[in-house]
């Protein structure tokens, strides 16, 4: 039964980006009305199916209950958003029902298009074919990993925009270390199929990663797509700058193409292009509607899509989005801060942090760590501390090394 809505802000996704919106709102003005928009019933940490994948966490501690992360505050409508009608200042959602709203945030995410792999989407999860990308998945990667002894693992990855774009080689290097631990390592071929022409977007991080390319025996292949898998015969199909090449393997892990979802690409927020939320990279305010929003994997600015950058982004959004409610100019702005911890072994991991332009941002001093080279250090920053700031601090709006420096008179002063 449809029914209407009015909401003095709405927030389309409650992943990492609208739920983390939401609660740094809720910090700044607590009565302030706010709805979610989210049909799904589970909240996932993403960040942690690499490690799930290489046998370091269990799939269950990257998974809670939606209701357990929804701001207190804030109506949750567990609906689907189906189209915008911005110049009204209304939304539809999948049901029929309409949304009202002063202001709009829109953080769905984006699509994995598996179906453009060619018999990709018949196979996974059987046949030796996996991805980190999924949560059903991720243990798949890790039962092949222990279980191969030899012959031949390929790790691709597609055209960029994808999030996390260091995902495809972490799944790679930590499988790489877990067979020279089991001592069949050079019993594997292993290959790095990458469409993009670079190892990294990042010059810095290169001589790092190609390191542990040449430590671990890695056949680097650049400019080669996969296209197509034959998951009972166990081949796969990759254009290349040659033409197509069809290769047989033991293990294939798969990072799917991306989009935005159809919802957002074909309404009136997107971008033509790229068929993204179209927002000014500074102020992540829309270019055409001024009360709208959008930030996290779904947004068309070009900084790295990742929790990190939504760690980032989120409170900025939150003040000024209040700033606009108030009448006022957005106040705080975004430098395109992102971060790919590049798991290359067990224990040891690249923390690459970075902004518009590849601009190196270290959150923390070089000499205690080193970025751009693997350390100790940032491999607990991953596995033991991230983990527990992502649920209990970024959801939770608490701002730690990210609080947006604003004015006097901006919203968070209040």
């Amino acid at each position: 039964m449809a029914h209407s809505y009015t909401h003095e802000v709405v927030i389309i996704g409650g992943g990492a980006a609208g739920i983390a919106t939401a609660a740094s709102l809720l910090k700044r003005r607590p009565l302030l009305d706010i709805a979610i928009v989210e049909p799904s019933e589970h909240h996932y940490y993403q960040p942690g199916w690499t490690m799930v994948g290489g046998g370091v966490f269990d799939a269950p501690v990257t998974c809670r209950p939606m209701a357990s992360v929804m701001p207190k505050r804030a109506r949750w409508i567990r609906q689907a958003a189906a189209t915008f009608q911005p110049e009204d200042n209304q939304l539809t959602l999948r049901d029929g029902s309409t949304i009202a709203y002063r202001l709009l945030i829109v953080a769905p995410g984006i699509r994995l298009a598996w179906e453009q792999i060619e018999g990709l989407e018949q196979t996974l999860g059987r046949n030796g074919v996996t991805s980190n990308y999924r949560y059903d998945l991720a243990p798949y990667t890790w039962n092949l990993v222990r279980t191969l002894r030899s012959g031949r693992a390929i790790f691709s990855q597609p055209p960029m925009p994808i999030k996390c774009a260091g995902a495809p080689q972490k799944a790679m290097y930590l499988s790489c270390d877990a067979w020279a631990d089991h001592g069949v390592l050079g019993d594997i071929d292993v290959e790095f199929r990458n469409a993009g022409g670079v190892l990294f977007g990042v010059k810095e991080y290169v001589p790092a990663l190609m390191e542990y390319v040449e430590k671990y025996g890695i056949d680097l292949k650049l400019n080669q797509t996969l296209v197509a898998v034959d998951g009972p015969a166990k081949t796969a199909t990759f254009k290349t700058e040659a033409g197509e090449e069809t290769v047989a393997f033991d293990m294939l892990h798969v990072v799917p193409p991306q989009v935005a979802p159809a919802f957002v690409a074909d309404s009136p927020l997107a971008q033509a292009e790229s068929g993204f939320v179209d927002i000014d990279p500074i102020t992540l305010r829309h270019v055409r509607y001024p009360n709208v929003f959008g930030l996290g994997d779904a947004g068309s600015s070009p900084n790295a899509k990742t929790a990190a950058a939504v760690r980032k982004q989120a409170p900025i959004v939150a003040v000024n989005a209040l700033a606009v409610l108030d009448g006022k100019q957005p106040v705080a702005d975004y430098d395109g801060y992102g971060s790919c911890p590049l798991t290359v072994e067990r224990g040891k991991i690249v923390l690459a942090e970075f902004g518009y332009g590849g601009k190196l941002l270290p959150s923390l001093p070089t000499w205690l760590i080193d970025g751009t080279r693997p350390r100790r250090l940032s491999w607990l920053l991953k596995s033991e501390a991230l983990p527990w700031i992502y649920w209990n601090g970024m959801l939770k709006g608490h701002e730690w090394l990210v609080k947006p420096v604003i004015g006097e008179d901006a919203p968070g002063k209040q």
